[in-house]
């Protein structure tokens, strides 16, 4: 009786070390979050869901998006073991809505060149510009999709909808996620409800991504 106590104490210990090695003591869990309706990149039956709370005005965003996210499409996205998605978190003002309500525009009207334009919105932002550095204007956003996009966006129909706001329903739709989740930075990294504590911390992000697969 005695061994078999002992051997059910060691092989918990066991389970639960496992569980603590895959998943460090502290992330975060909260619900899976709903993404059909959000920009996504990758298989759509992937095992994991990445998302990203993001802002184009935010400089972390910026470096997020050149080193760690540009792996992540190496390692994971690209292979079909997870997907991307991105939910705007538009903390710095009305130049961080004109941003996520262009995003939104291309997203629905042209998605093929999304990902790009995403990618180059981020570009644009100046080094080291600081959250009060201005820069994003109608202006600056047609010049990114007429000339740092290879894919073709129908700069008249951007136009019309950041003077329209056409997508500003999706954009509040975007905040609504953001204050259920009570979301308080950017980028706010989430896998398959795992908060990743460190966003840059890659070797984290890979943990949860193999203990997820």
């Amino acid at each position: 009786m005695k061994y078999l106590v002992s051997v059910t104490i060691a092989v918990a210990v066991l389970v639960i070390a496992g569980f603590y090695f895959f998943y460090p003591g502290s992330q975060d869990t909260m619900e899976q979050i709903e993404v059909a309706t959000q920009p996504t990149l990758g298989e759509e039956e992937a095992e994991v869901t990445i998302i990203e709370f993001g802002d184009y005005k935010c400089p972390a965003c910026k470096v997020w998006d050149e080193t760690v996210f540009q792996q992540l499409k190496d390692d994971y996205i690209e292979n079909g073991q997870a997907n991307f998605a991105l939910i705007n978190a538009p903390f710095h003002g009305a130049e961080s809505m004109l941003a996520a309500l262009a995003s939104e525009s291309v997203w629905h009207n042209h998605p093929e060149a999304f990902w790009e334009y995403h990618e180059a919105l981020y570009h644009a932002q100046p080094e080291a510009a600081g959250h009060d550095a201005q820069w994003v204007t109608v202006d600056e956003l047609l010049r990114v999709a007429a000339e740092d996009v290879d894919q073709e966006i129908d700069l008249e129909i951007l136009t019309n909808d950041l003077l329209d706001q056409t997508y500003s329903e999706q954009v509040e739709e975007d905040i609504d996620l953001v204050q259920e989740h009570d979301i308080q930075l950017t980028p706010t990294i989430v896998i398959n409800g795992h908060v990743i504590e460190d966003p840059f911390d890659y070797e984290e992000i890979v943990k949860t991504i193999e203990a997820e697969l």
